[in-house]
């Protein structure tokens, strides 16, 4: 009786240990979840989750028509950085004039890839930005073996930092993020920046990776985080080298006086906006929050784009990025 508990209890382990390590990979492994053609079915998942109206449709179709036309004579660059541990991660940068000095770093979000951004690039360059939009560690053709949820990517976008400021020793940078790249840009705000960083731009951000993957599991797959979520935590910690519970913007924008300006969508079913309200409630600089009545996740750019850039620029120049 004894051994045959014993048994169970090994089998259920392995089990156990098993549901945890496929979890891990589901979510964080590119190629795994290639394997599962998870990434067409969270694509298809996305697209529903957005809010389909005609002048979002309509906005959408006329930024990409100007992001294409300006893409055919812009001055752009592909660039690449090696991390501390050996992944080649690519961007790439947009020139402005020459006697700029203003930056932005824009950041994709969960699953995404650079030229998702370059709709907000196009924008930013004909305000005369210098423009860096690289691919984060395991999307379009940067390297890596885990997506880091914002979290290793917050040290990976140091080196972009760096390389702004070998090009431009009086660089005055923005960090502007969408969803994962949002909460990634706040994490970022955790660290000893360089003083050329001068202001945050967060839309669609969370508030930890925590919560948004207890989230997911429950809406993706019904399944409840408890006890599968933990276990998965420690095998991320295992094989992929950093703890999802580390990964809180919230905690990081408690240490930062950098101004920061949060835009949510009111129709976000993927991030609650309610995120984006207790971060802005926790971050100790100065700071502004815009809510896009009508706009699904990262939609806010489609459904006002007028109000989304006039308060985008207008917070950015009251902050000095001029």
């Amino acid at each position: 009786m004894k051994q045959a508990a014993l048994i169970t209890a090994a089998v259920l382990l392995v089990l156990y240990i098993t549901a945890c390590n496929i979890l891990v990979s589901a979510a964080l492994v590119p190629e795994f979840m290639e394997r599962l053609d998870a990434f067409e079915e969270l694509t298809e998942e996305g697209m529903e989750a957005l809010v389909h109206t005609e002048d979002i449709e309509t906005n959408k179709a006329e930024a990409q028509d100007e992001t294409k036309a300006w893409l055919e004579s812009a001055d752009s660059e592909l660039l690449s950085v090696i991390t501390e541990d050996g992944c080649r991660l690519v961007a790439r940068a947009f020139y402005g004039p020459e006697e700029s000095h203003k930056w932005v770093l824009l950041l994709h979000g969960y699953t995404g890839w650079k030229e998702e951004m370059f709709p907000l690039a196009c924008r930013y360059a004909k305000m005369g930005y210098h423009v860096l939009v690289p691919d984060m560690r395991c999307s379009g053709e940067s390297e890596g073996d885990f997506i880091g949820m914002g979290w290793t990517d917050r040290l990976d976008n140091l080196l972009w930092l760096r390389q702004i400021l070998e090009r431009d020793a009086e660089a005055r940078i923005v960090l502007h993020g969408q969803s994962m790249g949002a909460s990634c840009a706040l994490m970022m705000a955790g660290e000893a920046l360089p003083e050329a960083v001068k202001a945050i731009v967060a839309d669609s951000a969370y508030t930890d990776a925590y919560h948004m993957f207890a989230k997911q599991m429950k809406e993706w797959a019904n399944l409840p985080a408890f006890p599968l979520l933990p276990g998965a935590v420690l095998m991320l910690r295992l094989r992929g080298g950093y703890d999802l519970m580390d990964a809180s913007a919230l905690e990081a924008v408690k240490r930062t006086s950098l101004p920061i300006l949060f835009i949510h969508g009111t129709e976000d079913v993927f991030v609650p906006p309610e995120m984006s309200r207790e971060l802005y409630d926790a971050a100790a600089g100065e700071k502004e929050l815009l809510f896009v009545e009508g706009a699904g996740h990262v939609q806010a750019p489609d459904k006002e784009p007028e109000l989304y850039y006039e308060t985008v620029f207008s917070f950015l120049e009251k902050h000095e990025v001029r």
